[in-house]
């Protein structure tokens, strides 16, 4: 980032985009070029991933069925590609520990899904882990995706990724080959 003139900030993509915390006082093109480093990073990084969408209002506020919906996608996911998961030694999960029905799920599904001793939980800090940083990217990217479809997508949206197509071509296609299916 230092060969760009760019701040060596983590990054954390809801702030990247609204200008607020570390990118408070940086010019909007400042940030969208280090969103476009970021995206050029994480496209040449070795990684797989999955995401599960959900509304939460699909689940009429009832917290267990939706707790047990997403912990049904987790342990369909690791059950698929159970080989994978068990040629580690050791699978250590990272989590920042946002919202609390996400934790339970997690660890409800990995815990039925991989042996109990093969499982280290860390905490995740975005300033420490450029890894946590990527997940949470990808996972903007794909709440992205899911505005632009519903024509939810707010101004800041479209300021950063252009229109519906300019965002499928730019950022969500590209990503997307990196993507585990279930």
């Amino acid at each position: 980032m230092a060969d760009y003139g760019l701040p060596d900030v983590p990054f954390h993509a809801g702030p990247l985009l609204t200008g607020h915390d570390a990118y408070e006082g940086m010019s909007l093109s400042e940030r969208k070029r280090l969103l476009g480093l970021f995206v050029i990073m994480t496209r040449r990084l070795p990684i797989t991933y999955r995401t599960f969408v959900h509304r939460k209002s699909d689940f009429d506020d009832n917290r267990q069925r939706f707790e047990a919906q997403l912990k049904r996608d987790i342990v369909n996911l690791l059950l698929a590609h159970l080989s994978d998961f068990h040629s580690y030694g050791t699978v250590k999960v990272y989590y920042v520990g946002g919202q609390q029905i996400v934790t339970d799920a997690l660890r409800g599904g990995i815990e039925y899904a991989l042996s109990i001793d093969a499982i280290v939980y860390r905490d995740a800090s975005p300033r420490d882990y450029r890894l946590e940083q990527v997940a949470d990217f990808l996972c903007t990217l794909e709440l992205t995706c899911e505005k632009f479809r519903n024509g939810e997508q707010t101004e800041t949206d479209n300021k950063f990724f252009g229109d519906w197509k300019s965002f499928r071509v730019n950022y969500l296609k590209p990503i997307r080959r990196k993507r585990l299916e279930s």
